[in-house]
């Protein structure tokens, strides 16, 4: 595994770093202002008119979907390696994702979809969320229980006839606070006494069906991450067609590791993206203050700081680069393990950097006039969604204790 990108990785690097030259970074102020205009006005949750009028914009430049490594009526098909870079540069601003459709949790779910979903599905619902007509969110993590134990779920699933009932109680439902949020896909339990892992089910629901009640945005570290959000959601005898199953009852637990397969390492590439900005920041900033005679910058601490953030970075990007060549090589499936590897390397480098990058900012760091703070509670966050550390932990020593079994075992001759 190199780490030379192709010819066509660069040429639309190229071609997306001048897109956020001339049109995402001359607007962050602006998107700023916008959502907290519309705070302060009494509704946080309003489309950002800076997305909506950049998003045109690179659809007619052909930087759209991105994110899908399968393509679908003419979108997507760029592999994973491919789109590692490009999705890195957009976890330099955290919004911006959006702008070329390519943000969590629409980019999980349309691969869900595109993956699992029947040719109805997926003209129903995949088709409007390619266009990015509508947004769409993930339900799946309840307040009740442990939810990086998926088995753990306590939402129903009961058929009645034609219909399933959904009863339940989720939160951080990502994306649900949005009022373009049409479509859920909801985890829960079909069969309680089935197999553990054959328990689950996941199902499409319409945001407007009755039974389903937004209750709150939920924040996080203080963040209410307007106007996308973070939800909570009961769903109180939801009644949707039989057809809306995905895949079929039983199936869920299945379909969630391959969505959250490349949803991980979507988040991981974002935060090198984050990371690699916040080192510029931590350079700039150090340059420009003076403390006890000499800039920050000839200060020792900060040279080591310096050098272990550009050590960090380059380790966890040629982590990701090696995942995404797995899964595009062997399937996300095979590629388990240095999905969990990166999974814990990357969010938690960049936290650090992050870090230290408030840490050289002073007062500053911390407080609402740069973008730091904000970077910090996501990259925080990075480290619990899509799976713990400790979950992905444990998956990576199972799996190379059981590559040493399996090389200690004794030959049958």
């Amino acid at each position: 595994m190199t780490a030379d990108y192709s010819t066509k990785t660069r040429d639309l690097l190229q071609r997306l770093t001048a897109f956020f030259d001339q049109h995402i970074y001359p607007n962050e102020e602006r998107y700023l202002r916008e959502v907290d205009a519309n705070r302060r006005a009494g509704n946080a949750w309003i489309p950002s008119k800076v997305i909506d009028e950049l998003k045109p914009i690179a659809q007619r430049e052909g930087m759209w979907n991105l994110f899908l490594p399968h393509p679908y009526e003419g979108q997507g098909g760029i592999s994973n390696l491919d789109y590692a870079p490009l999705c890195e540069l957009m976890g330099r601003v955290m919004w911006s994702g959006e702008v070329f459709n390519c943000s969590a949790p629409d980019t999980g779910n349309m691969e869900t979809l595109e993956r699992y979903a029947t040719d109805a599905q997926k003209q129903r619902w995949l088709k409007p969320l390619l266009a990015g007509e509508i947004r769409s969110a993930f339900l799946m993590t309840e307040p009740a229980v442990a939810s990086s134990d998926a088995t753990n779920i306590q939402c129903t699933i009961r058929r009645e006839g034609d219909e399933y009932v959904i009863n339940g109680r989720k939160w951080f439902s990502s994306g649900a606070g949005n009022p373009r949020c049409a479509i859920f896909i909801v985890m829960g339990k079909t069969d309680t006494e089935a197999p553990r892992h054959a328990q689950q089910s996941m199902v499409l629901v319409p945001r407007d069906t009755p039974g389903v009640t937004v209750v709150r945005p939920l924040t996080v570290f203080g963040y209410d991450d307007a106007p996308h959000g973070h939800m909570e959601v009961t769903l109180e005898n939801v009644r949707v067609p039989v057809d809306n199953i995905l895949l079929g009852e039983g199936r869920g637990f299945e379909i969630a590791q391959g969505r959250l397969g490349p949803g991980r390492i979507h988040h991981c590439m974002r935060s090198i993206g984050a990371a690699e900005r916040a080192l510029e920041s931590m350079i700039d900033r150090l340059a420009d203050r003076v403390a006890f005679g000499k800039a920050l910058s000839e200060q020792s601490i900060w040279h080591e700081r310096i050098a272990e953030s550009r050590c960090m970075i380059d380790q966890a990007r040629l982590l990701t680069l090696d995942a995404a060549h797995r899964m595009d090589t062997v399937g996300n499936k095979e590629a388990r393990s240095e999905i969990a590897m990166i999974k814990v390397v990357a969010p938690n480098m960049s936290c650090k950097v992050v870090d230290w990058a408030i840490q050289a900012h002073g007062a500053a760091g911390v407080s609402a006039d740069f973008w730091l703070a904000d970077a910090y509670a996501q990259q925080r966050t990075v480290r619990i969604v899509d799976g713990p550390d400790e979950v992905h932990r444990n998956a990576i020593a199972k799996i190379e204790i059981a590559k040493r079994a399996a090389l200690r075992a004794p030959r049958v001759v």
